[in-house]
């Protein structure tokens, strides 16, 4: 009987999913420093990462019912579709998905992982532990936990208890052939990955909520100075490492970034649909 072949790296297609839309953001919020620059709306995105053998996301979106809505509330995103819906626009439904890469579990990243029950689960140790300890501290500390649906904690348990949950420490590569994973831990939260993937084109970096436009690594005066995120519960001082960790990654090329939050929408990528004005792009 011949030995079994090792998987190899494959050809990965890589879309953009937006499934959501906040109202009047803050661009200081975004880019600190940017005091001056008026409200923006903020998509919300995930990614599909597919080839002949897997079909996998990176983050999952969150569904407006339970705590998913009253994070919506809070946030105030009137606009949302189903991420499984959108998913569904493409050919793909839920049960198909066999890896999820959650890059940190804010609840607009981490929040529908219940819908897809075949998929293994793949999320810094750091990550989902530091949430426990967060959780656990008196109310006074609540501003650490703002953008966390514990119930999304109960989730990613659950799954453990189901076996599909891999908890990683630290940088792995290939934990999907030709997926790797980066560790951002200390900037926007305290366990962010970000996740890398080989394609036909090169290696593309799906940057969570690492930065959340390509202005935070050119600058706010385009200068080249890094621009922090506005928000985040660690230090700008690992957010800045992780912004040239992410440069490095793509050789400083930054159409290779996957941006979750990108408020010019995904303009470099090609748009292959439009559902009720949310927008599905394929990068390669």
């Amino acid at each position: 009987m011949p030995a079994k072949q090792k998987e190899t790296a494959a050809d990965w297609q890589l879309y953009v999913i937006e499934y959501a839309r906040s109202r009047n953001q803050p661009m200081a919020s975004l880019l600190l420093g940017a005091f001056d620059e008026p409200p923006v709306n903020v998509p919300f995105s995930f990614v599909l990462a597919q080839n002949a053998k897997h079909k996998v996301l990176v983050d999952t979106g969150f569904m407006d019912e339970g705590g998913g809505h009253e994070m919506a509330v809070k946030f105030d995103i009137p606009e949302w579709i189903s991420p499984v819906r959108m998913l569904e626009e493409i050919g793909v439904k839920a049960g198909e998905i066999d890896h999820i890469f959650v890059s940190h579990a804010h609840y607009d990243h981490i929040g529908s992982i219940d819908k897809f029950p075949n998929a293994t689960i793949h999320i810094q140790k750091a990550e989902l532990m530091t949430w426990i300890e967060a959780l656990a501290l008196p109310p006074r500390f609540g501003f650490l936990t703002s953008a966390l649906d514990p119930d999304d904690i109960h989730t990613a348990i659950s799954a453990a208890a189901e076996h599909r949950l891999n908890l990683l420490d630290g940088d792995a590569d290939d934990v999907v052939p030709g997926i790797h994973v980066r560790s951002a831990a200390g900037g926007h939260t305290l366990g962010q990955q970000f996740v890398s993937v080989d394609t036909p084109k090169g290696r593309y970096v799906v940057t969570g909520d690492c930065i959340y436009s390509q202005r935070n690594l050119v600058g706010i005066k385009n200068d080249g100075v890094y621009a922090p995120l506005g928000f985040g519960i660690g230090s700008i001082w690992e957010q800045l490492k992780s912004f040239d960790r992410i440069n490095e990654e793509v050789g400083h090329d930054l159409d290779k970034l996957l941006i979750l939050h990108d408020f010019d929408r995904w303009a470099n990528f090609e748009t292959i649909k439009e559902v009720e004005g949310f927008k599905i792009a394929r990068a390669v």
